[in-house]
């Protein structure tokens, strides 16, 4: 009886031994691995955020191509963004409302990530007119953003518009970039290394900055 029961506890012992060696590191590694950002196209968005011209489409959706002007006058297009994961969101210069808050986080997250060459940011002017590359270079100063870490940009109104609707999905309403066209978001957009949208979220909200570094993290990973 009690050979017996030793027997068994051998048994057991061993079992548990080789679960602990082999089996448990094996799930671990399969968690790991499954665990990814979603890659969001326009049928998995809330229609109301995307242009009703693409809102069929399911997959191979990317950022188009883009031509702007940062607040040092310079141009900058896609090729500055080529193999770097990037936040955009878009913005005013003279709000006093929302964008306060955004600017803010956007700064905390500049922070976060100022040593790390992956990662940029890139603001959008919905008032492209009245921010003028002067405008945006005051901006930049007074809000301590790093020269060729966040671009703050103006640029064609009809441009900046189609890339909110049909790149980011960044805004609700409709419209069709023109004189009377005006947008206002709170969405901050991941963008990654292939220039898919990874992440959407409400960047008036400092909880959600610490969201966004995990996830930029985790991005990160899949690039090694």
């Amino acid at each position: 009886m009690n050979i017996a029961f030793f027997k068994k506890s051998k048994y057991t012992f061993i079992f548990l031994l080789f679960f602990s060696i082999v089996a448990l590191p094996c799930y671990y590694f399969l968690v790991k691995v499954d665990k990814k950002l979603p890659i969001y196209n326009p049928a998995d968005v809330n229609p109301k955020l995307v242009d009703k011209s693409i809102r069929m489409f399911t997959k191979n959706h990317t950022v188009a191509d883009f031509e702007l002007t940062n607040q040092n006058g310079e141009k900058v297009t896609q090729e500055d963004y080529k193999g770097k994961i990037y936040v955009a969101d878009f913005f005013f210069a003279t709000c006093k409302g929302i964008c306060i808050p955004m600017a803010n986080n956007m700064v905390e997250l500049q922070e976060y990530f100022k040593d790390d060459n992956d990662i940029l940011f890139l603001s959008h002017s919905v008032t492209p007119k009245k921010d003028s590359v002067p405008a945006l270079k005051a901006y930049s100063r007074r809000m301590g953003i790093i020269d060729g870490k966040w671009n703050v940009t103006t640029g064609d109104k009809k441009h900046i518009y189609e890339l909110a609707r049909k790149s980011y999905f960044a805004v609700l309403d409709e419209g069709d970039g023109g004189e009377q066209d005006f947008i206002h978001t709170e969405n901050f957009i991941l963008i990654d290394k292939d220039r898919r949208i990874r992440g959407m979220y409400d960047g008036t909200k400092f909880e959600n900055m610490q969201q966004i570094i995990d996830d930029i993290l985790l991005l990160k990973e899949e690039y090694k």
